[in-house]
């Protein structure tokens, strides 16, 4: 989803409810093979996406070559990608299930990658084939495969993507490496494909009041804070 339409106002009530509801479920994000970028960036881009999502392969093909070579690539944000299949089953679990098979095998990035280039158009009997293109131990691969390992994983990310309040995909949240989002220093919630530059207006306005020191990623279940000074606010 994209465009003006996409964008909601949160009232304070609503927000300090979310938060207060997500405050048993902090923690933190641990590397699991889906992070991009410097362990020191100051900021932390989420993506909650759909291989058969449309408007997430426009994301992946016209924006987010931009964003990994300006902001990504020279340290100054880290990417964590989610998945929120639309669905409860289908090519679009069975494509988030061959990343996750491809990540055992420390190939996430190259699954990922190849399943949006196919800009959402995607086939229940092609995930093999892609685990043969891209070098992967077939049989080990058609084992977890075959098997739809990591759907526990895969559905919490799609119920953490709805406490940030998303309803549909791709959702963004921008937020502070360090801490996590706090109601001093909320996140940014950006719910739709949007344009290079409004993620550079957005990634910039953070990275300018951004500290210099590093710590450990927070989980969003944390806090929902989200930015009040920004256009990209969710319910």
């Amino acid at each position: 989803m994209m465009g003006s339409h996409c964008v909601r106002t949160v009232a304070a009530a609503g927000l300090l409810l979310l938060a207060q509801l997500t405050q048993a479920g902090a923690g933190s994000i641990t590397d699991d093979g889906r992070i991009r970028g410097s362990v020191d960036a100051p900021i932390t881009l989420i993506e909650y996406s759909d291989f058969t999502c449309g408007y997430c392969a426009k994301f992946f093909q016209e924006t987010w070559p931009r964003l990994l070579a300006k902001y990504i690539d020279t340290g100054k944000v880290r990417f964590v990608y989610r998945d929120y299949p639309r669905s409860d089953d289908g090519v679009g679990v069975e494509a988030a299930v061959a990343a996750r098979c491809a990540g055992a095998q420390g190939r996430y990035w190259s699954m990922h990658d190849r399943l949006f280039s196919e800009r959402g158009r995607l086939e229940s009997e092609s995930f093999k084939g892609y685990a043969k293109v891209i070098g992967l131990d077939q049989a080990a691969f058609a084992k977890c495969f075959d098997a739809r390992q990591h759907l526990e994983s895969i559905f919490q990310d799609r119920q953490e993507a709805t406490r940030w309040g998303f309803h549909g995909t791709p959702g963004f949240v921008l937020m502070r490496t360090v801490g996590g989002p706090t109601e001093k220093e909320p996140a940014i919630a950006i719910p739709g494909a949007f344009p290079f530059d409004k993620f550079a207006e957005e990634i910039d306005r953070m990275l300018a009041t951004a500290p210099r020191s590093q710590g450990e990623l927070r989980d969003p279940h944390g806090s929902t804070a989200v930015a009040q000074n920004s256009p990209f606010i969710i319910h």
